[in-house]
């Protein structure tokens, strides 16, 4: 068995064990103790977000999705492994158009010291969907990674509900954008929740994020 095999191997197990609610944060000082590797996923409202985490899980409904998109103000955390081996840290969806301006004000604060001041923070996952490409606000959100010095890769969302041929046009310029950021992964996931599509290989991508 190759070591890429023997990961994605690991990876399943992992994941088809424990996994389990933690806690929401909606401020630092709610924040679990360092004590594990943390992998974060960030994404725009409506990107898919709560379906990757619920497919990566194999769980129905791990995490919710939300009625309302970026009504989630809050860092929540979900624990993999027995004992934990990882925790899962899903973001507030950003790009929320009809949230007032206190609000965005809190999630830019509340997402930039999480950033800037987990030492136990191995990668964020920032969630692109494939039928829209990469917009403004997911460029803020790279932009922001890039400053906090904190690693992070591409995953194209949805890949399902768009042409082979549109999926490679979006796919090129996905990393394209990556190459001009300093701390963006180059590889880019392509992944489809509902279909499983490049859901193995992302598991054992977030393993190995956490050896490192």
């Amino acid at each position: 068995m190759s070591d890429e095999q023997d990961l994605a191997e690991q990876a399943r197990r992992l994941f088809a064990g424990r996994v389990e609610f933690l806690l929401s944060a909606p401020a630092l000082k709610f924040l679990p103790e360092p004590d594990a590797p943390e992998i974060a996923f960030a994404g725009r409202s409506n990107v898919g977000k709560s379906s990757l985490l619920n497919a990566l899980t194999g769980r129905k409904a791990i995490a919710r999705t939300s009625v309302t998109p970026g009504r989630t103000q809050e860092l929540n955390f979900f624990e993999v492994g027995e004992p934990t081996r990882l925790r899962l840290v899903d973001m507030p969806g950003y790009g929320f158009a009809k949230a007032p301006p206190r609000v965005v004000e809190q999630w830019k604060r509340l997402v930039r010291d999480f950033l800037r001041g987990r030492v136990v923070l191995k990668r964020v996952l920032v969630l692109i969907d494939s039928r829209h490409g990469i917009k403004d606000v997911d460029r803020e959100m790279m932009q922001m990674l890039d400053q906090s010095a904190v690693g992070y890769r591409l995953v194209l969302t949805k890949a399902d509900k768009i042409k082979a041929s549109e999926l490679d046009k979006v796919l090129s310029e996905t990393q394209a954008e990556a190459r001009k950021h300093p701390a963006a992964f180059p590889v880019v996931a392509v992944t489809s929740s509902e279909k499983g599509m490049g859901i193995e290989d992302l598991r054992a991508a977030v393993l190995g994020d956490t050896l490192v």
